[in-house]
């Protein structure tokens, strides 16, 4: 049975009890949106109360400082509303001590204690879908990604009104994976993946645009793990506590490859003559798949500023096909796309390169490339890494600048 038409409630609630018609009005239309009521959710309903409420909706005849008392009338009038839509549990939320104490934290601590106290609450109910492996949720989301998470959420809580007892992972993954007839045969998360990768293709600038069209539907699909063996070698000498190799000191390649274990992996540390593993390390070291992805992520993590990542994305696009480059021109080909997307000042090839030339350092030290003065060229291994670092970092969430 659909819910009541809010035009008739609010009709209603205007005989019955008319001081009350026109705060829930208010509240009304800023829940709803315009849709119809039954397509409401606990989530929506918590969100409006606990957030929207406090920070954005001004209540009809209240003075310039919005006083506790004059959002729980407005909660209070809602809950009204809702309750003639039958809509009784929702009702009772509008009234209920959580809702009145979120609201006068607000109102007495602030708004970054209102907040605090809004996402405690709100975890706290079960219906907010977790981070899952396949997915971290965006704070900011698109269309598709807030349609998952909306659809995620009610089956969360369809199964805890049910009462089912409810793994709150596994039913987000179920629903995230799993094939849907309303989508075509299409799965929530393809969709979101499908989402972001438009989104990243989209960034700054057109030369960017253009060097990154191809990879669009090239990244839909994970990559499979590689071998990496250089790595698993080093991270075996670590493992059996042996002496340092003293064959190894000589080659620039080893003593970036230690560093790179060392200092941005956190796989080994130095004791004395001797190299000895992380747990971190032996977790590397007995998953193929975790040693993969933390090292394919690793290529794009590097840098204190969104610039230097963009150099390092635009060079891994451009060897990913396997091109065979000389390094001046690696760099200038990285320049001329970062110069694109709007950064000042405005890009110079000296600004790209200490990014592309450490990237390529890099990838050389874990045996994924070879270069050297006249050449830089990735192999099969190699570009299977780009692919693998540039999926990740387009399918990362979507976070507010201050949280990046």
């Amino acid at each position: 049975m659909s819910a009541p038409d809010v035009t008739a409630l609010l009709a209603e609630l205007e005989r019955s009890h008319p001081d009350l018609a026109e705060e829930a009005r208010t509240a009304v239309e800023w829940l709803t949106g315009g849709e119809p009521l039954e397509t409401v959710t606990q989530l929506d309903v918590c969100e409006f109360l606990w957030y929207t409420l406090p920070l954005k909706v001004s209540p009809p005849n209240a003075g310039a400082a919005k006083g506790s008392g004059d959002m729980e009338r407005l909660a209070r009038s809602l809950g009204r509303l809702l309750q003639l839509g039958g809509m009784d549990r929702y009702a009772a939320m509008c009234v209920s001590p959580t809702t009145v104490q979120i609201l006068r934290t607000y109102a007495r601590e602030g708004d970054d204690a209102g907040t605090a106290a809004y996402q405690q609450a709100l975890e706290a109910t079960g219906v907010l879908p977790p981070d899952v492996p396949e997915l971290q949720w965006s704070m900011i989301m698109g269309p598709e990604e807030l349609g998952a998470h909306i659809a995620c959420s009610a089956a969360l809580e369809l199964a805890i009104v049910a009462g089912e007892s409810v793994d709150r992972t596994a039913l987000t993954r179920r629903w995230l994976t799993e094939p849907r007839a309303d989508l075509g045969g299409d799965s929530w998360l393809n969709r979101v993946h499908g989402e972001r990768l438009n989104r990243w293709v989209l960034g700054r600038g057109p030369a960017r645009r253009e060097l990154a069209q191809p990879f669009e539907v090239r990244l839909h699909a994970p990559v499979a793990p590689q071998p990496l063996p250089a790595l698993h070698r080093l991270l075996s000498v670590a493992a059996s506590g042996e002496s340092l190799p003293l064959r190894l000191a000589p080659s620039p390649e080893a003593a970036r490859l230690r560093d790179l274990a060392e200092r941005e992996l956190g796989a080994i540390r130095r004791e004395g003559a001797k190299l000895a593993i992380t747990d971190y390390g032996l977790r590397l070291l007995k998953s193929k798949s975790a040693m993969w992805s933390a090292v394919t992520r690793l290529l794009l993590a590097r840098g204190e500023h969104e610039f230097e990542v963009s150099a390092r994305e635009a060079a891994l696009m451009l060897l990913a096909d396997g091109t065979l480059m000389s390094p001046a021109k690696l760099r200038e080909r990285v320049a001329e796309v970062v110069g694109g997307e709007g950064w000042h000042p405005a890009t110079s090839l000296d600004d790209v390169t200490g990014p592309v030339t450490d990237l390529v350092a890099q990838l050389t030290a874990l045996g994924l490339a070879f270069s050297d003065e006249l050449a830089v060229r990735m192999d099969r291994p190699g570009q299977l890494a780009a692919l693998a670092a540039l999926r990740a970092h387009a399918l990362r969430p979507r976070k507010y600048v201050s949280s990046a």
